[in-house]
Parts: C-alpha cells; sequence; structure tokens
C-alpha cells in the first residue's frame, strides 16, 4: 500500500489547479397517518448531499427522521471528484425528481448544492449544514482560509493515485487519529471511530476549484451552524450565512451534527420544506 504523504495547502492547491487545467429527496407524496399534514397536502423531495470523508450513509440519523414525519428523501452519492464533475453528478438527480425540492448539503457538499441548483426550476430551498457556501468566483481553498482556525489541514494525508484518463492525482483522507478531534468531537467514540475507518477520499482538486455559480442568491436558504466545528470554523459559517441571507441557528455541536444533533438537523430541513409546501 502506498504510504501516506504529509499535507500542505500550497500542495493541495497546486494539485488543483493542475487537473483542472488539464481536464477541464419526495416526489409530490401523500402523508402517512404518521404524518402531521394533512394527507393531501403535498410535501417537497428532501435531497441529502453529503460532504468530504462520508457517503450517504452519513445522513442516517437525519434521514430516518424525515422519512418518519412522511417526506421522501433522497441521500444521494456525491463522488467527492471535485466540483463541476460533483455538482454535475446531483444536478442529474435533481433533474430527475418531479416536484420540489428541498436541497441539503453538510460541509463540502455545500459547495457543491450551490453549484447544483443553478437553473433547476425544481430546488425550492437551499439548506446547508456546517457547510461551506461559496460565491461565484471563490476557490474553496482560498475560502477556507478567510478565517483562521480550521483544524482540517494539519489532520490531512495525501495518497498518490492515478485517474481513470491516467493522469496522477491525489487522494486526501482524514488521519485516523485526528478524525474525532477534528471532525466528531461530540460523536461517541466508537461511532467516531467507524466513521473514520469507512470515509471515503476527496480529490485534492477540490480545494483548487472555482465556483462558477451561486445558487443561493436566486433560491431561499437556512444555515445552520456549528458552534464547535473544528473544521469549518465557526466564524466562516456565519459569513458565509450572513452573506446569503440565510434564515440561521446556531447549536452546539461538532462538524458532525448529522450525528450528534440529529433533531436540530431534521428540525431546520423541516422548517424550510414548510415555506415550499405553503408557498
Amino acid at each position: 500500500m502506498t504510504e501516506p504523504h504529509p499535507v500542505n495547502r500550497r500542495r493541495i492547491m497546486a494539485a488543483g489547479a493542475a487537473v483542472a487545467a488539464a481536464s477541464l429527496a419526495a416526489v409530490p407524496a401523500h402523508a402517512s397517518g404518521q404524518n402531521e399534514r394533512h394527507h393531501e397536502e403535498p410535501v417537497p423531495t428532501v435531497v441529502l448531499v453529503h460532504g468530504a470523508f462520508a457517503d450517504g450513509s452519513s445522513w442516517a440519523p437525519v434521514t430516518g427522521r424525515l422519512q418518519r414525519l412522511g417526506y421522501e428523501v433522497k441521500a444521494v452519492a456525491n463522488p467527492l471528484r471535485g466540483l463541476a464533475f460533483d455538482a454535475a453528478q446531483v444536478r442529474a438527480v435533481l433533474d430527475s425528481v418531479p416536484g420540489p425540492v428541498v436541497l441539503v448539503g453538510h460541509s463540502y457538499g455545500g459547495a457543491v448544492i450551490t453549484e447544483a441548483a443553478a437553473g433547476a426550476a425544481n430546488v425550492e430551498a437551499l439548506v446547508y449544514v456546517a457547510a461551506f457556501v461559496p460565491d461565484a468566483g471563490e476557490v474553496l481553498g482560498e475560502l477556507s482560509a478567510r478565517f483562521p482556525g480550521s483544524e482540517l489541514e494539519p489532520a490531512l494525508s495525501a495518497v498518490p493515485v492515478t485517474g481513470p484518463d491516467g493522469r496522477p492525482g491525489l487522494d486526501l483522507y482524514i488521519r485516523p487519529d485526528r478524525f474525532r478531534h477534528v471532525f466528531a468531537g461530540d460523536v461517541p467514540g466508537s461511532t467516531a471511530r467507524m466513521l473514520g475507518a469507512a470515509q471515503r477520499p476527496l480529490s485534492a482538486t477540490a480545494f483548487g476549484d472555482r465556483a462558477t455559480v451561486a445558487a443561493w442568491r436566486t433560491i431561499p436558504s437556512w444555515n445552520l451552524v456549528a458552534t464547535r466545528d473544528r473544521g469549518i470554523v465557526p466564524e466562516l459559517q456565519r459569513f458565509q450565512a450572513r452573506r446569503a441571507g440565510s434564515r440561521t441557528v446556531e447549536i452546539t455541536s461538532s462538524h458532525l451534527p448529522l450525528y450528534s444533533r440529529p433533531d436540530a438537523v431534521a428540525a431546520l430541513i423541516k422548517a424550510a420544506a414548510r415555506t415550499v409546501t405553503s408557498s
């Protein structure tokens, strides 16, 4: 197995720039008897987009809560191969969903939904959970560095890989010994170890990719700020929420409120969905 290499921002940005230059959930549904809505009232599909170092199962505690409320939920697979590619994959899912959508992004998934939702006629609300919310023209690595204090970069290790096109690249992981501290400080140790062991890598290109659009400029947004986040610092989360004009709540949580505060996450998504239903 190839040994991981230390990571620094310059190396990540260079890898991202090099690769970028080289390559340029519910359908309208009737609620069950357990749903608090009237049985004839349509509800939006909630589409959940996970962040880096995770997969769709990271939403499991939230997914179950939303399903019990009667929502159709799609926890989509975010490829984690770079902003443009990932957004295109999520957009394909959005285009396949009939009826209104509440689109939710956690962490890096926030950047993906910001790109993917632009021009999607069925996306009526955006929800950001401890997330990146870039504006058009911004680079994620630079946005992250705008407010100091993130402990993510020194916790990363890089594995050299060869892409399907034969070009060299870097896959980023959080070191297992740092995963809980940086990402999941208020999550039970056994759960954090499981999540750290199962993490999916993020292509280093993501930190060098430039956002081309900002869907929050035309779509109403909600934002959950995690006040004990060591990955995306709370000051950055607050700045982004203010800039987007989001309806914002703050909770005491690590970067993984999906596990530590799933009721709060589900409640914010429900609040967004209710505005869609009543509009």
